[in-house]
């Protein structure tokens, strides 16, 4: 083998890299040549990822069910990341928040276009057989994705828009406002105001956790990140497009498409199946009733009181 110029080069760079931890660059050469080579299946932990569906039932359907439900989490996960990376920037450039958020979109996009596979996928009785062994779990309980709603805009946007005024002017605290927040709306037992045992186990488990995320993102969030961007007259029209794509997606286009798979598996006139964890499906998933909006200032008075409602003649009107 010819020890050329720039292989002299990578030796010396190695060699100055592994002395900094104090040790010998011929130690790492042998354990180099004695570690085996890298698979794929060892890469990814294929085996393992393989191994986590465990079906509460023998229906065949319900296998369906929890994968598409662990794709949507790892997809929750890479979304994450990306806000994570933006929001620990000092001074994020407006080309790298762009990159950031069409990554975004990207995975929301994904799981919107491919939520036929839950809505149309399953066989309905094979779905109303094995939801009843579910309860009281529901993909209402995803702290993933109350995570990402607390990254993304201020905590006021997220208080039930029937408290959020009163909230706002005496400027609540977020342990004020998180007992407003929108979606225990949507987990309270109508007839008796009390809270279901899906929201009670989620409260126990991530009210502090979500807590203590949202007062550390105080003035971190995407939305100050814009924010300060656009006052230094950096957030341009495409910047301003990619923030309502984003809003759009999880406040429109997520909650509906699971609002068109429950009206396709449970709804029944003259009477409405509840959901596995009980959750008020009918009135909590339509955006036109929460009003849940990110960035309501990048949005017209008309378009805020019409939204959610083009989706809903798109995919319901014919």
């Amino acid at each position: 083998m010819e020890f050329n110029e720039e292989l002299v080069d990578r030796i010396e760079k190695l060699s100055t890299k592994y002395k900094a931890s104090g040790q010998d660059l011929i130690a790492f050469l042998d354990g180099l040549l004695y570690a085996d080579y890298l698979t794929y299946w060892d890469y990814i932990h294929l085996d393992t990822l393989l191994s986590l569906q465990k079906p509460r039932t023998p229906i065949h359907d319900e296998t369906i069910f929890i994968i598409y439900h662990q794709i949507t989490e790892l997809y929750f996960k890479l979304t994450l990341h990306e806000i994570n990376y933006i929001v620990r920037q000092k001074n994020p450039d407006s080309s790298e928040l762009k990159k950031s958020m069409k990554r975004i979109n990207r995975y929301f996009d994904a799981l919107c276009h491919s939520f036929a596979i839950m809505s149309e996928g399953m066989d309905r009785e094979q779905f109303l057989k094995f939801r009843l062994a579910l309860i009281p779990a529901s993909g209402f309980q995803s702290a993933q994705y109350r995570k990402i709603e607390i990254c993304s805009t201020w905590f006021i946007c997220l208080v039930d828009k029937d408290f959020r005024d009163s909230m706002e002017v005496r400027k609540a605290s977020i342990e004020e406002m998180f007992e407003y927040v929108y979606w225990k709306k949507g987990a309270i037992i109508e007839e008796t105001g009390e809270k279901t045992l899906t929201l009670r186990q989620f409260e126990e488990k991530y009210s502090d956790e979500l807590i203590r995320l949202a007062r550390s993102m105080e003035g971190k969030t995407l939305w100050d990140v814009y924010l300060h961007l656009e006052n230094e007259g950096k957030a341009d029209e495409e910047l301003k497009e990619l923030f309502r794509e984003f809003d759009e997606n999880v406040n429109v286009h997520w909650p509906l498409q699971h609002y068109k798979s429950a009206a396709n598996y449970l709804a029944r006139r003259p009477t409405d199946l509840a959901a596995t964890g009980g959750t008020n499906w009918q009135k909590y998933l339509p955006p036109r009733f929460q009003k849940r909006i990110f960035y309501p200032s990048l949005w017209t008075e008309e378009e805020i009181e019409n939204w959610g409602k083009s989706w809903v003649k798109k995919n319901f009107i014919h």
